[in-house]
């Protein structure tokens, strides 16, 4: 048996409930079992938890889908890992990664280099892997591209950041708080403007337009993207938290787009191209996840409550699940 967090009906935070008598998963042929050391939030896990998500899984099930650890073993046809590898993963499922053991399919486990510590592989998955998403397989990004990340300060947005700069992009990016602009400047950024002050869109707008936007909160931040694009710009809509009201004319004269991006929808191959990159990147060195805050299991909840309603985000909130 082991520990693990447990929701039996979709709802509020009241539902994630810490458990001592969940069953430790069993082995498929080509899945490796994990000793989580830490989960990673994300605030799709709390959409899910709410039952506000496209796929949802059946009930009880066990919130999570990114964490980091040691194998401790393999399916009899598990070639890339062997037991005692470091590792981090980002899976969607039934038994997610607040738990002490979670099997993962091998090509949702990845290698962690020592020079990361669990708490930063728990922090790569799904913010890495959408910022590249993001940047390349939607925008088509390349290098030299002018590049805003509207909510940088966040784990996708410093992500994005690192992986822009780390391509010979030029980034500028925007925070809501004075600690945030910092960790902004401090993962790459070339400029940094605080969203919450009333001019820094005429300040934006002083400045060469983007090639590419990635958007974290579209319903408020989208009409003005319109405005901020060069001609055959793309803003990427990587969050939004309700509607937003935008003049198409905007888009027809620049010829510019507007592209949705939803990581758990990739492709096989788009997935492995995603993965291989940002392990290339850790190795590289400019893989660098930024963790915010840990939370102790019994404090997963809070954890789901503070993505969601943080005053300044600062990087990732992660939950530790043992040593």
């Amino acid at each position: 048996m082991m520990r693990a967090v447990l929701v039996r009906q979709f709802g509020g935070i009241d539902q994630m409930k810490v458990a001592t008598d969940v069953t430790i998963p069993t082995l498929g042929d080509k899945q490796v079992l994990i000793k989580m050391t830490f989960c990673g939030i994300n605030p799709v896990d709390t959409y899910i938890r709410e039952g506000a998500f496209g796929m949802l899984p059946d009930l009880p099930y066990v919130p999570g889908i990114d964490g980091a650890g040691v194998i401790t073993s393999i399916g009899k046809l598990v070639t890339k890992f062997k037991p005692g590898d470091r590792v981090f993963a980002c899976q969607t499922g039934q038994m997610g990664s607040l738990a002490e053991y979670v099997a993962v399919n091998e090509e949702n486990a990845f290698p962690l280099d020592d020079k990361l510590s669990f708490e930063q592989g728990a922090a790569i998955g799904i913010p890495y892997f959408t910022a590249y998403r993001a940047l390349f397989q939607k925008a088509k990004a390349k290098s030299g591209d002018r590049v805003l990340i509207h909510g940088a300060s966040g784990a996708v947005g410093l992500a994005a950041v690192q992986i822009a700069k780390a391509n010979g992009m030029h980034v500028t990016g925007t925070a809501g708080t004075q600690e945030g602009l910092d960790l902004v400047r401090t993962a790459g950024a070339d400029a940094v403007y605080n969203h919450k002050e009333k001019a820094y869109l005429k300040k934006l707008q002083n400045e060469e337009l983007f090639d590419v936007i990635l958007e974290m909160l579209a319903n408020v931040n989208l009409g003005n993207d319109l405005k901020l694009m060069k001609r055959h710009g793309r803003t990427i809509v990587v969050g939004s938290r309700g509607t937003v009201t935008v003049d198409p004319r905007e888009l027809m004269g620049n010829e510019s787009s507007v592209t949705g991006v939803a990581l758990l929808t990739a492709s096989p191959d788009e997935w492995s191209e995603i993965a291989a990159a940002i392990v290339d990147g850790i190795m590289a060195g400019w893989v660098k996840p930024i963790v915010d805050k840990v939370y102790s299991m019994e404090e997963a909840g809070q954890a789901h409550h503070d993505i969601i309603h943080s005053k300044g985000a600062k990087g990732k909130l992660i939950v530790k699940i043992q040593d």
